[in-house]
Order: structure tokens, then sequence, then C-alpha cells
């Protein structure tokens, strides 16, 4: 179903999203499939942002309120003239939006980015902002502000990297929609942003892993990118190492994404103090928990066969989910629980030199018999025959997997990131108390989630306890029927604002987006 822009019929809502739905299967992509089948006939167009422009498989059957798909590569081939009339001007004041775009001027200096590239729709692509000699004054310039105590190799790289991507959210051709819903910052928020400046209708964010915090771990860990050389000793520190330029540029993409939003949602709490930091204006800023299908999962039948206890992660083999974790965590269980199967249920195609080396560690300490990585797989047809549900992740927002699991009756154990305390402890609010679900260890330690899931396997009374407050829970304050509701609600409440609809005698196309009403806001 793949068409330009241009073709797609106008939607109710624009989904816009990075790196997940249609084409990658995971936590959000579900969410995203169930949330527009739930709200038919409301119509929905895709913006799928992906790495490059190869062609990809879709994850998913597109449900039939889907009216169109618009995939938008953050690389591909260059395109456009080199240079026109009016093109050393364009690329000048260009480069000083672009520049702007830090801090407090972050959303001023994408506002003129847009008005820039606007003017001259259709006559500049990425030959001119990224393989042109205005191109290279422009990457000059910037590296004598942002970083020049710092390699220019790598900085040229890191520039091509940061920019590229923000080039195509300002040169692709946006669908036609009443409503424009991002589901992180980043590349997608500025595409959010984008649309509620040209077009005048509303923006909303839903943040279920806080983007900018998320990569904030991905740059610290990456071992492909070198602070500033030998700052160590330096008297002065340099203005930026590429790291710090990595983090400020997406700190910025978020502040303009927020900064454009009519409605700024997320799962729990917790991800608000990271959204205020951030730039987010209180005033927009909206909880809207994650549910699941509660009837659906609690009607699933328990595995009361003879069989070897289980335990489960159910998710991508990729570094956050920190699988590596997991694969020590079962040889420690083994030596309790010496007949334990261990799956791994998620695809391992997302990175396929972390998945290798995650197959190299079974192999190592030898629990070929232990640790079965079975893929992705219907999660409904294995719930009954799993006993505990693992989650060693470094970084999650509201993992429906604990949901999907505690509705079943299966316990978790589960790293203290997002809202996990919350989901197997209790809100401070919950009235009355209902006991731990499970239970909550520290990151990356392989012997206290080895230790939680042996005394739920051995202890018969405790898993019980646990599986009866998490069924309860879940019922209680996770429904996917209330949950639906209220994102219907509030599409509704958003389509029905007029195009350009004006706060404080600004049109919202000045870059200043009003706060809808709404309940829920804490």
């Amino acid at each position: 179903m793949s068409r330009r822009a241009a073709d797609a019929p106008e939607a109710d809502v624009c989904l816009i999203l990075e790196g997940s739905y249609p084409y990658v299967a995971g936590g959000v992509s579900t969410w995203t499939h169930d949330l527009i089948k739930a709200q038919a006939p409301m119509t929905f167009s895709v913006v799928a942002l992906t790495a490059d422009d190869k062609p990809r498989d879709l994850r998913y059957e597109l449900p039939e309120n889907v009216v169109g798909i618009v995939n938008l590569p953050l690389r591909s081939q260059a395109d456009g003239p080199e240079g026109r009339l009016g093109s050393t001007r364009l690329m000048r004041e260009l480069t000083q939006a672009l520049i702007d775009m830090r801090g407090e001027t972050a959303q001023h200096g994408f506002r003129r980015a847009v008005e820039l590239v606007t003017q001259t729709r259709g006559a500049v692509g990425t030959r001119l902002l990224m393989n042109s000699p205005a191109a290279w004054e422009m990457v000059t310039a910037m590296y004598r502000t942002d970083a020049p105590e710092s390699s220019f190799l790598e900085y040229f790289w890191t520039w091509r990297a940061l920019f590229g991507g923000l080039f195509a959210t300002l040169l692709c051709d946006l669908p036609k929609a009443r409503v424009f819903h991002t589901i992180s910052t980043g590349y997608a928020g500025l595409v959010a942003a984008r649309a509620a400046l040209e077009t005048g209708r509303p923006a909303v964010l839903t943040e279920h892993g806080i983007y900018t915090n998320e990569r904030r771990i991905e740059i610290t860990m990456a071992e492909w990118l070198y602070d500033a050389a030998e700052s160590w000793y330096q008297i002065e520190t340099p203005r930026w190492d590429l790291r710090q330029l990595w983090m400020a540029s997406f700190q910025a993409y978020a502040r303009v994404c927020y900064e454009c939003c009519t409605e700024i949602t997320t799962l729990y709490g917790g991800n608000q103090i990271l959204q205020r930091a951030d730039g987010a204006p209180p005033e927009r800023m909206r909880i809207i928990p994650n549910g699941i299908d509660y009837a659906l999962y609690s009607a699933l039948p328990r595995d009361s066969s003879e069989r070897r206890p289980t335990v489960a992660l159910i998710g991508r083999v990729v570094p956050i989910k920190d699988i590596k974790t997991y694969i020590r965590a079962a040889d420690v269980l083994r030596k309790s629980v010496p007949n334990v199967l261990c799956w791994v249920m998620g695809p391992a195609d997302e990175d396929a030199e972390y998945a290798a080396e995650c197959f190299e560690l079974v192999r190592y300490l030898g629990l070929e018999e232990t640790v079965v990585f079975l893929g992705r797989v219907k999660i409904a047809e294995y719930l009954g025959k799993i006993d505990v549900l693992a989650l060693t992740s470094i970084s999650e927002a509201q993992p429906l997997v604990i949901l999907e699991a505690g509705a079943a009756g299966v316990p978790t154990v589960a790293t203290d990131v997002g809202a996990c305390r919350e989901m197997l402890e209790g809100h401070p609010d919950e009235s009355p108390p209902l006991g731990p679900g499970g239970e909550v260890v520290p990151l990356s330690s392989p012997t206290a989630a080895a230790a939680a899931m042996a005394r739920l396997l051995i202890d018969p009374d405790w898993w019980q306890r646990c599986s009866d407050a998490i069924r309860t829970r879940t019922e209680r304050y996770y429904n996917k029927r209330e949950i639906d509701r209220v994102y219907g609600d509030m599409y509704r409440d958003m389509m029905a604002l007029p195009d350009g609809f004006r706060v404080n005698g600004q049109d919202a196309a000045a870059g200043r987006l009003a706060p809808v009403a709404a309940t829920g806001r804490r």
C-alpha cells in the first residue's frame, strides 16, 4: 500500500513512527496496530521513518481503516539540483537556523528552517543540502561553532548523520490529515512539528519510552563515538565533544516537538519528569497508560501438564533489552532449578551482530538445553505454558508484556526501569493495596534476577500470591477498553479544532500551539 503522500486520501489521523510499525515487530508496533483497529471507522495514514530506502516487508496485516503508508528514509540517494539562483543565500540563512536549534532557541531555529525549505520546495533537495560546495560551507561553519577542538573528520560524519535525517524530515511530502500523531520525539517528532507549523492542524505526541533518554544510553555505550581527544589534561575543556553534540541535537529535536504539540502524553509519571527536563510545557502534559485486552488474556488456560519449569523473556534481541543478562541469569538459575527452560521470544534480525553474540554466549556457558530462542511467536499461544516472565531491559516505558502476562496470571521479574515497579508493586494511591505481582531487581544483575525467578518457581504459595495480585491490578487499572475511549475522545477533540486555530492572538502556524483541555493530567 506504500504510496506518495500526494496520492494518499486525507486521513482523520496521520501516525508518524520511527523504526517501528509496520516494518518492525515489537511492543510499540503492536500498540499502534491495536490503536488503529480500536478507532475504526476513523481513518489513518502512516508515515514510516526508516534508516534507508531499502524495500521492507510488512510485519503486520494493515487494518482496513489505514488509507495509506508513506515511507520516509532518513538516508537515501542524493536528489535535486546542486545549486540554483539564490542558493548561496538560502544555505547561509539555513546554516544560522540550524545553529539556532540549540537550547532555548531550538523551536525558533526549526521554524525558520521550515520556512526556508517551504519557500523553495521542489527546487531544493539533498544534493544541495548535503553534497554541494554550499553544503561544505555549511558544515565548516557549524564545525567552527560547535566543536572546533574535535576531529573535523569525525565531526563531518556526525554532521551528515544528524542533519541528513533532519533534512529528510524537512523535504518529505506530508500526507493530508486532520490530526498528526507522533509516537516519539526524534525525527518522527520533527515531522509532526513541521506538519503543525505548515498546515495549522494539531499535532499530538505519545511517548512510550523517552526518546532522548534512550538515545543517551545508546550514545554512552557507542564504541564508534570518540570523546574529545585528550581533553582530560587540557586547561580548558572543548566546547563540545561528539557525544555531547549528538545529545544536544536530540534534546533540541525533543524541545521542538514539545513546543509544537498540542497534547503531550506519556504512560506514567516518571516519564513526565524527563519530559519537563527536556522542555515540555507542563500544561500540555497528560498521562494515558497502556492497556491490554484483559478479557482475551485472562481467559487463556494454564497448562497443568507435566512439563519443565518455564521462564520467558518476550522482546527483541537487541542491546537495550539486555538479553545477555537474561542468559547469565539462566546460568545461575539452573543451579537452583536444574531442569528450568528459559525461552527468548522475539525477533533476532534487528541487530544481527548482537544476536550472534547472544547465541555465542549460550554456547560458551553450555546452555543449549536451557536457553531457547523461539523467534517471533503468538504470545497468546504460549502464556499458559510460562511460569515466570522475565524482563532485563536497561530502558523501558510501560511494557505491554507485563500486563498481558499479568492478565493471564503470570508474575514477572523485571528490572527497575520505566513503569515496571508501579505495575508490579502498585501505584502509591492503590487502595486497597494488592501486594506484589512479582519482583523488581537492579539493572544488569544476573544473580538478583535468578534469585527472584527461583523464588517464584520453587515457592508455590509466593507464586500464587503474585499471580493473584498482578491479575487483579491489570483488570482494575489497565483495561484497554477504557484506554481506547480516552484516545478516541482526544482525536475527536483535535479534529474539531479549526484550521489555523489561534492561541493568545497567534496563528497555530506561527509555532506556538494551544493546549487542549483534557482530563487525566498530572
